[in-house]
């Protein structure tokens, strides 16, 4: 029954996703926080049909170190539910993805609209540049920038290099560095069709400050608060 549930489940997330997104794409005139709301209600929208057809809830730790203008979240990364989830917990932000998920249609047209930093993960220290300077035209526009340093859906219980774009940014511009922790991978796997039932637990960490530090030193300090959140999560 739970494997029918999360089948349609994704049927409907699939189709709304490229009706939503095909949409925006045709109204790409519209102001970019206007399109940004359109994303956000369609998350909303997702997100009840998860709890009341998987049994798949959320609950969120920490919404009130969100702090005021336009910073860098980084995250861990286990699933496509906290690429969808950001949408609620956080004020317009833009993703740093790779340029091929643009090339899907309907879905694709959505996300364009909504001003990613689409990169070539192949080109290396390009990809580091584009980053930093698109990066700072978002941030001085008023956009959040979310980072996922693995670079990659990563299970549960195991480990990736963190890339260091996030925090290059973050030390050439200021801007405070916003961990997220959160236990995703463990209901809704990066593979397969099947959406666990039960609760996911996410912890906004304190503010990091990047003023002072050099981009690695950084790094460890976000690595370390995002383990501590997961950490903190796998307690309960």
């Amino acid at each position: 029954m739970q494997t029918l549930r999360s089948f349609l489940f994704t049927v409907y997330m699939i189709v709304s996703a490229c009706l939503v997104g095909g949409f925006m794409g045709i109204c790409f005139w519209l102001p970019y926080r206007f399109q940004f709301a359109i994303a956000r209600w369609w998350a909303c929208r997702l997100f009840w049909m998860l709890e009341h057809l998987c049994g798949l809830k959320f609950v969120v730790e920490g919404r009130e170190r969100i702090p005021a203008g336009a910073h860098i979240v980084m995250s861990n990364h286990a699933s496509a539910w906290e690429t969808i989830a950001l949408f609620i917990f956080f004020p317009p932000h833009c993703w740093v993805l790779k340029r091929e998920l643009l090339w899907f249609p309907f879905v694709g047209w959505g996300l364009k609209v909504l001003r990613p930093i689409a990169i070539n993960r192949g080109e290396g220290h390009r990809a580091v540049k584009q980053v930093i300077d698109q990066g700072k035209q978002r941030l001085a526009a008023g956009i959040w920038i979310v980072i996922f340093p693995e670079g990659t859906r990563v299970a549960p219980g195991e480990t990736k290099k963190y890339g260091i774009s996030g925090a290059l940014l973050a030390t050439s511009t200021g801007n405070l560095v916003l961990p997220m922790s959160h236990n995703a991978g463990q209901y809704w796997p990066r593979r397969g069709i099947v959406k666990r039932p039960g609760t996911i637990r996410v912890v906004i960490g304190e503010p990091i400050t990047s003023v002072g530090k050099k981009p690695r030193q950084l790094n460890d300090e976000v690595r370390a608060a995002i383990d501590a959140g997961v950490a903190k999560i796998a307690a309960y």
